[in-house]
């Protein structure tokens, strides 16, 4: 066993003893009947109750969080509706919100962005840690009210409580966790701790993550590829077979946060780092790269390429409560120091680095003749560079202020919300390049209509804008992840969507299900073209805009099947499907395909277990000069035992992905014909909850 894992698992074996038995009811019975609490979404400034939203959001939690946890953000969020992840190799996966990612799907940290370079590059991680989620939240659709221009296709909320919001309750409380993964050899480890003391609350946490090359189950090149590279002389033993090359990882990090608690306000900070080094998948020569000849020249060792990421970050978070007019005030600051080295070898390629400030205040107002609501400040400042050879972005500076305000009221069995913000977006980059200033504004209307006790109707209209990024804006170079050149346009306008929704959410005893339909309309939608050229030896990608239109729906039904003797029987099922035309003819490129999926869970006493799969449908509705994608299926399973010694409660558990390992390749990756997802994978672990 590795030193961390051993540590951790001393850890493990401790820290219930600071617990005291009698601080609390025991919370891990199973045999109890279940009872279903109001979940709370903290990315609304309201905090309404999902049941009360009338925009779409999703909340992963409790133990379907702990059952879903990944190695990254779009790997744990993948069986959501409507969410896909971008996979660009074991270290990164950026989640794909109903057929839209990158610069549309603002991804936070409980309430302010990430802050990291993810969306400047496909190869680049987020430097959030879902292993230390307390729940993730998913909106779906428009969520630039709220979060800005960077959220037109939806937003994630990862909540990890770092910065405590509430007291503990106890002297201490806390979870740990180890885990070991067969597909890539994996060892994970992690604890937290919550303490309150007096006024304060107290936190600490810490993660470590190493994982060796991944195992798939055949050629990482696409037998397409293979094919010709056969074709070409090539042997197919010189081939990468059996592992994905270069697909290694290792990540840690950790935090210590406290908060003190008044009678009226509250304040507190955490301190926090990322570390992570990560290789990116080079192909289907696992060792080796021809010469020019095949006949002759002596082949020489690929050099491959590896990302070694850092991130430190300070978060403050405080509040006032009962000011007057105001219900309570809210604000929050994020200062984060990022920056990444791609090696080349062992020789440094490019250096980017991001210094990044994010503030927010909200003002929630009592009630005004029925209607409750919010105001709110946001500002954004992100000084980027890029340094090195592949450093196809300048350096800039972006600045983004926006204001917003929300409001809702109940009229009866009818609640209405309404919303509007505004943007100011400037970009000032390096050099001789024009400065770029851009406006965007955001007005939205939904309603939820309870028609009955066990249904509700849902219906939201949204005119949402974007200001382009400074990477589709001043592009000129090489990009190395995309095995392209890539070509902005400073002249590229302000994107509007108009969108509209229609849901309806039943609720009837045992069963719970909804059902939604969804359109965006998208003038002057800015996407990566490919244009038939080359240079550098390299294809051509111009970012350039056309009119567009996403369509999709969403579906998804649990129902308590049985509830005896044997236990309790629930049944999932989902399914979701995008379509994403350009108006003038054509489809937009890497779409997420078509998925039907279903899971059978059962518990009883200590034990519960599950089973599923999902299907994902072909992709052939491609863009130009874009390859279409096979469907596949995909089993998985897990059982579980729980037991309680004294406070704590433990659980080993037995988890396996893509049971019946099978070739698999996302048709939203950039890797998809040189890196298929990993095959089969076996995990073992030991979690404890005190």
């Amino acid at each position: 066993m590795p030193r961390h894992a051993a540590l951790t698992t001393a850890i493990l074996l401790a820290l219930p003893l600071f617990a005291r038995a009698d601080d609390r009811p025991d919370r891990h019975e199973h045999d109890t009947p279940r009872v279903l609490e109001a979940v709370e979404v903290t990315a609304s400034p309201l905090r309404n109750a999902i049941d009360d939203l009338t925009r779409p959001v999703d909340v992963l939690r409790g133990e379907e969080l702990d059952a879903r946890k990944a190695g990254n953000l779009g790997e744990t969020l993948e069986r959501q509706t409507g969410v896909q992840s971008s996979f660009f190799g074991a270290g990164v996966g950026r989640p794909i919100i109903r057929g839209q990612d990158g610069a549309r799907v603002q991804v936070l940290n409980s309430g302010t962005g990430s802050l990291d370079v993810s969306t400047v590059s496909v190869d680049h991680a987020v430097t959030i840690e879902p292993f230390l989620a307390e729940q993730i939240e998913v909106l779906k659709g428009p969520a630039t009210l709220l979060y800005g221009s960077g959220a037109i296709g939806g937003a994630v909320n990862v909540v990890d409580g770092r910065v405590p919001t509430r007291r503990v309750g106890r002297d201490v409380a806390g979870r740990a966790e180890v885990r070991h993964g067969s597909a890539a050899d994996e060892n994970t480890a992690m604890f937290r701790l919550d303490a309150d003391a007096g006024p304060w609350t107290f936190h600490a946490d810490g993660f470590r993550r190493e994982a060796n090359d991944v195992r798939i189950p055949g050629f990482a090149y696409s037998p397409e590829l293979v094919a010709e590279e056969i074709e070409e002389g090539e042997s197919p033993d010189e081939l990468a077979q059996g592992r994905l090359p270069n697909s290694s990882l290792k990540t840690l990090g950790g935090a210590v946060g406290a908060t003190w608690f008044g009678e009226r306000s509250w304040l507190g900070a955490s301190v926090s780092t990322y570390r992570t080094d990560y290789g990116i998948p080079p192909g289907a020569h696992a060792h080796e790269e021809e010469g020019e000849d095949h006949g002759g020249e002596e082949e020489e060792e690929e050099e491959v390429v590896r990302l070694d990421m850092l991130q430190d970050r300070i978060d403050v978070r405080g509040g006032l409560r009962g000011l007057g007019p105001l219900q309570e005030l809210n604000y929050r600051v994020t200062r984060s120091q990022y920056e990444h080295t791609e090696f080349e070898g062992e020789e440094v390629g490019t250096v980017f680095e991001n210094r990044g400030t994010e503030a927010r205040l909200e003002a929630v107002q009592n009630e005004i003749n029925g209607w409750r609501g919010a105001l709110g400040l946001q500002y954004g400042d992100r000084d980027f560079s890029a340094i090195g050879d592949e450093a196809f972005v300048p350096p800039s500076v972006t600045r983004d202020l926006g204001f917003f305000v929300v409001q809702e009221r109940d009229f009866g069995d009818v609640k209405l919300e309404l919303g509007a913000r505004h943007d100011r977006v400037s970009i000032d980059p390096a050099g001789d390049l024009p400065t770029v200033d851009k406006n965007a504004t955001s007005l939205a209307v939904g309603a939820l209509w309870r028609f009955s006790e066990t249904m509700h109707l849902s219906v939201n209209l949204d005119r949402a804008q974007r200001a382009p990024s400074a990477e589709e804006l001043f592009s000129d170079g090489p990009h190395v992840a995309t095995q392209s050149y890539e070509i902005g346009d400073a002249g590229l306008d302000t994107e509007t969507a108009l969108s509209g929704e229609l849901g309806l959410h039943v609720h009837a005893g045992r069963f719970e299900g909804k059902v939604s339909v969804y359109q965006s309309r998208f003038d002057d939608f800015i996407y990566l073209a490919d244009t038939g050229l080359e240079l550098d030896e390299l294809p051509v990608r111009a970012w350039v805009q056309d009119d567009a239109t996403f369509t999709g729906w969403e579906a998804e039904g649990q129902v308590d099947l049985v509830e005896n003797e044997t236990g309790l029987w629930t049944l999932r099922v989902f399914a979701d499907a995008v379509d994403a035309e350009l108006d003038a003819g054509g489809n937009l490129p890497r779409i997420a395909p078509s998925r039907v999926g279903a899971d059978l869970s059962w518990s009883r006493g200590h034990w519960r277990a599950r089973v599923g799969a999902i299907r994902v449908a072909d992709q052939d509705d491609v863009a130009a000069l874009e390859s279409a994608t096979d469907g596949y299926t995909l089993f998985d399973a897990g059982v579980a035992y729980h037991w309680d010694v004294g406070n704590a409660g433990w659980e080993l558990f037995l988890e396996g992905r893509n049971l019946g390992d099978e070739e698999a390749r996302a048709h939203t990756s950039y890797l998809k014909d040189v890196a298929p997802l990993a095959g089969r994978n076996v995990a073992v672990g030991l979690r404890v909850d005190f």
